[in-house]
């Protein structure tokens, strides 16, 4: 059974700093994603990340966020620099072996998500 596990959520001030971190089991990670959904807002896309080529960033996380992968291929962080308040919501890792499909939110596997809370 393949199963995304967040972790690394919690409470910040704004300007700080959090490192989210997938942890897969039972599968290969290929092309994998984080995803954001505030309360009453639609899920958002974070990031993207192909086997191959650079990653992928929404407009108000570039230069603030970066996703990297593990060694050992079945993890995945996502650094968050300069937090703000707009950054609050619950974060999800998504994978598929399609990056288009991630891409569409119609990734296989999701996480459960983690919480991030950004304060002013």
């Amino acid at each position: 059974e393949v199963q995304l596990m967040e972790s690394g959520g919690g409470s910040v001030q704004a300007g700080g700093s959090l490192r989210l971190s997938c942890a897969a089991s039972g599968y290969t990670l290929s092309a994998v994603g984080w995803f954001r959904q505030a309360p009453g807002k639609q899920r958002e896309t974070v990031g993207l990340s192909n086997v191959t080529g650079n990653p992928y960033y929404e407009d108000s996380v570039k230069g603030r966020f970066t996703i990297s992968r593990g060694n050992a291929k079945n993890s995945v962080y996502l650094q968050m620099n300069n937090v703000k308040p707009e950054d609050s919501g619950t974060y999800y890792c998504a994978a598929d072996e399609s990056y288009w499909l991630l891409k569409l939110h119609r990734a296989r596997y999701w996480g459960q998500g983690t919480q991030v809370t950004v304060s002013s």
